[in-house]
């Protein structure tokens, strides 16, 4: 056993730090947590010698899932990064927050590399602060980043009138892209601006994405099983810390021992080897790169008068992929100021702010089922209907 040391994600060089104490030498392991500040007692526990990594993360469920991840998946993970984009080593600019996977290995690919990251000023993400980070980058090494939808989104918007972001997107020899599906015309608009934007699927229990513009990268191995996306490969992770029977229902092992991460999405592969990710096979939605569990919106929406039966759905949205929305019906809903009230409430529960909704559709009847439960499917056609209007 060794000891699980928190770290203030926003303290970059501590991160760094520990990172390499973890991730090459297995000395100890790493759990980031929000923030800049010291915790007052770093030491979390003591976890099996295997785990370098542990990431907090919400999932389909109430409760977070811790995931553990060893030394050997992560280096696994950076070295087919490194190995599709032809060997080459560049620098490294992070950023997103280094409490998500994405952003670690931002971190661990440039401990792989030997090669000192740039990093993202302080204050929220800007056009103008991805310039000011870019312009520290060495000019002689190739750069790469990773972004979620809603960054792309904002520098492609900014580059259309300022010449020094389109410059700076232009500059990148890659920008990764994941975290949830890109918005329709996105990765075309910013090819337009100059952006090398490649298209990554993972996930923190595969080291982060693993899949890029649809093609495993190497060592990686796709099957689907009964519709559902499973993922294998060196870069899985050892499981949910502290939770064996969630380890259980995520990872499936073979008569032969090969272990297969159930993803719980929906997709397909192509005559062309290519996966094609068509949805969720739960509630879940992405929305700015975080996990919204909408049954937990939808418990926040109930307890607002006049919406005990409403129907929380997830629809399009041009920045953020996804958004919530809430179909109801009744007197209550058509009060003034129904928006702000539900918002509130998703807040009052603890919802992160990608949880609040985007907008109430109102409806004579809600859509029900023979059964009489509410029919989601409906419910979210009339949700995506109202939208497009």
């Amino acid at each position: 056993m060794k000891p699980l040391i928190r770290v203030p994600a926003g303290d970059v060089p501590r991160m760094i730090a520990q990172l390499r104490e973890a991730v090459l030498l297995d000395g100890l392991a790493v759990l980031p947590i929000p923030g800049d500040n010291e915790p007052d007692d770093p030491i979390e526990a003591l976890v099996p010698d295997e785990v370098a990594l542990v990431i907090e993360t919400s999932g389909s469920t109430d409760a977070p899932k811790r995931v553990a991840l060893s030394g050997a998946a992560l280096r696994a993970s950076a070295g087919a990064t490194s190995q599709w984009f032809g060997g080459v080593h560049g620098q490294w600019l992070l950023a997103l927050p280094a409490t998500y996977i994405a952003g670690v290995q931002v971190l661990v690919r440039s401990l792989v590399a030997g090669t000192e990251p740039a990093v993202m000023p302080a204050g929220g993400f800007t056009p103008e602060a991805f310039v000011e980070a870019a312009r520290s980058l060495d000019p002689d090494r190739p750069w790469f980043t990773s972004l979620v939808p809603v960054q792309l989104a904002r520098l492609v918007d900014a580059a259309a009138a300022d010449r020094s972001v389109r410059a700076a997107l232009g500059s990148f020899e890659a920008i990764l892209l994941g975290g949830q599906a890109a918005p329709a015309g996105l990765v075309e608009r910013a090819s337009a601006v100059g952006a090398r934007v490649h298209r990554t699927y993972g996930s923190s229990e595969t080291s982060g994405g693993c899949v890029y513009d649809g093609r495993p990268l190497n060592g990686v191995e796709v099957r689907i099983v009964d519709g559902e996306v499973q993922l294998a490969g060196r870069m899985l992770a050892e499981g949910y810390l502290d939770d064996p029977e969630r380890t259980r229902r995520a990872f499936a092992v073979d008569g032969d021992g090969r272990r297969w991460y159930r993803t719980g999405d929906l997709g397909s592969v192509g005559d062309d080897g290519r996966l094609r990710v068509t949805g969720r096979a739960d509630d879940v939605m992405i929305s700015g790169g975080v996990k919204v569990v909408l049954g937990e919106v939808e418990r926040a929406v109930h307890a607002v008068d006049g919406f005990a039966d409403a129907v929380v759905v997830a629809v399009p949205d041009p920045e953020w992929g996804e958004r919530a929305a809430v179909v109801a019906a009744g007197a209550g809903a058509r009060a003034a100021g129904a928006l702000e009230a539900l918002r509130a409430a998703t807040d009052a529960a603890g919802l992160p702010p990608a949880g609040r909704p985007a907008r109430v559709v109102l409806v004579d009847d809600l859509p029900r089922l023979a059964s009489g439960k509410p029919d989601r499917v409906a419910a979210s056609a009339i949700a995506r209907d109202a939208g497009a209007a």
